[in-house]
């Protein structure tokens, strides 16, 4: 499997983002769903300390992913209708910026509630805020939950489309993005048999000369 992509599929780094980031963030789904029902204990505060350090590795490795794909060609489209092609690159689009703007938020949320902020408590990040600021927090909080629902969303099209190119086109988009996948090469048909035809000065074994 090629580190960069080439004309016709995706390279082993795009493939390592790609699939990382969405484990990432499925996981970050059900640890926030979890949260909330989560009833006051010592342990909630590992918890939260762990989903803010996973927020800051996906917005971490999506910068360095937007980076890579500076110096990395893509792989060319592959044939659809143009409303699905801008449907695609649309919804592609929204989950890039929310995935740079949800941790963002939570990092804003954080600063303006005052709270220490460590990545897998290795280092201490630094707030984005002078301390202490409930308005601010208050409007970081809903961004949050907005962008989580816009990102529910994005990540659902963004899927569904997927499944719909693998089992109803019947393309390699998704075998081109799996990690043991590779592109799907269509055969091409047999070359047609020519008929032999036999000259004046030629005869086919089955002449029998008079």
């Amino acid at each position: 499997m090629p580190i960069r992509n080439t004309d016709h599929a995706w390279g082993s780094i795009n493939k390592a983002f790609h699939w990382i980031l969405a484990l990432l963030i499925i996981g970050m789904g059900f640890l926030g769903w979890y949260m909330t029902w989560l009833p006051n204990a010592p342990g909630k505060i590992k918890i939260y300390a762990l989903h803010k350090s996973i927020g800051l590795t996906i917005l971490a490795l999506v910068l360095l992913r937007i980076l890579w794909r500076q110096f990395d060609r893509r792989p060319s489209e592959l044939p659809m209708p143009h409303w699905q092609a801008v449907a695609a690159r649309g919804v592609h689009i929204a989950l890039y910026g929310v995935m740079l703007l949800m941790p963002l938020s939570g990092w804003l949320f954080n600063s303006a509630g005052n709270f220490p902020l460590q990545w897998f408590g290795l280092f201490h990040v630094p707030s984005l805020t002078d301390g202490e600021n409930p308005a601010l927090k208050a409007i970081a909080g809903i961004t949050h939950l907005i962008l989580f629902w816009v990102l529910l969303v994005a990540f659902v099209l963004h899927a569904g489309g997927a499944l719909k190119h693998h089992f109803i086109d019947r393309d390699s988009t998704l075998r081109r993005m799996l990690p043991w996948g590779t592109r799907a090469e269509k055969s091409s048909p047999p070359p047609a048999m020519t008929a032999t035809h036999s000259t004046p000065n030629s005869s086919s074994p089955t002449e029998v000369k008079s």
